[in-house]
């Protein structure tokens, strides 16, 4: 009994450590990060970075220049807040759904459609194709459903949502048939309600797909108006870029742009609020993912 609560000891400080180290690993980037956006210049090229900000590296320089037109910012933060919920709660909607019908054992032609979604994940028409179909065929240019339609299904997480519920029992699914319930009704009134941390993961996983997500911006989106968060800043960033090549090959003297500064603080600009969010999926994210492991 001594030997196995011994065992169990070191092998709890061990797990620990390493996991403490992997976490430290995690973080200090990211730190290193904001105290970069709050450095100077001049401080990062000739000193590089630094763990602590001290008065006479501290400057602002970094947000100032990455905020110099604020309602630009606030503009392509409306446009990701709005298509990353309304992106995240249809796209939850349709994978739980689709995952739903699949693991159901009654649904006789299952095996067909998984194996089809299982196709599509090793075999694509290409780029070219998907883009013709996009913007010939749905219209795709200068919308703004062109940044939701694309991200709406993914077959990795559908298939994690075919997996929890097939953790369900379906003697739930048989009794509610019994009292009369629509598959609709089970759907809804059954599966959501158990199915919280799957909601929570996929939640999670989709929300930051369309929170990062520049590319179908930059295919589809010509309007500014349209841009979102991840695009505007890029432009911002490849505008300062532009300004300080033409410089150097006209000779002409420009102001110093704090580049390495900005793109510190335009990462932490883009990346801060997402983050708030895993807090509170934290308690589901684990279980949602592995519960569907028991059963297959």
């Amino acid at each position: 009994m001594k030997r196995k609560s011994r065992d169990k000891i070191i092998f709890a400080v061990i797990s620990y450590t390493l996991i403490a180290l992997f976490a430290l690993a995690c973080v200090i980037p990211f730190y290193l990060i904001i105290v970069g956006s709050f450095t100077s210049e001049h401080s990062i090229l000739t000193e590089g970075y630094s763990f602590l900000v001290t008065a006479d590296r501290f400057s602002l320089a970094g947000y100032d220049t990455a905020l110099k037109n604020p309602m630009e910012i606030l503009r392509a933060y409306g446009v990701t807040i709005f298509v990353t919920v309304l992106g995240t709660v249809l796209s939850i909607f349709l994978m739980t759904m689709t995952g739903y019908v699949l693991s159901r054992k009654d649904f006789p032609w299952k095996n067909g459609f998984s194996f089809f979604f299982f196709f599509t994940t090793l075999f694509n028409g290409g780029l070219v194709p998907w883009y013709l179909l996009c913007t010939q065929t749905f219209q795709f240019n200068n919308k703004l459903y062109a940044l939701i339609i694309p991200g709406l299904f993914s077959v990795w997480n559908m298939i994690i949502a075919k997996s929890f519920m097939k953790g369900i029992p379906y003697e739930m699914v048989e009794a509610a048939k019994v009292d009369g319930a629509g598959d609709f009704c089970i759907y809804y009134k059954i599966m959501i309600p158990m199915a919280k941390p799957l909601i929570a993961t996929l939640g999670l996983f989709t929300a930051l797909a369309y929170w990062n997500d520049w590319y179908n911006c930059m295919l589809f989106i010509n309007d500014n108006r349209f841009w979102n968060l991840q695009y505007t800043l890029q432009n911002i960033l490849n505008s300062s870029e532009a300004l300080k090549r033409i410089a150097a090959l006209t000779g002409q003297q420009v102001q110093q742009l704090p580049s390495e500064s900005m793109k510190m603080a335009m990462t932490v600009i883009a990346t801060g609020p997402i983050i708030l969010l895993y807090p509170f999926l934290q308690k589901y994210f684990v279980k949602g993912l592995t519960i569907g492991a028991v059963k297959g």
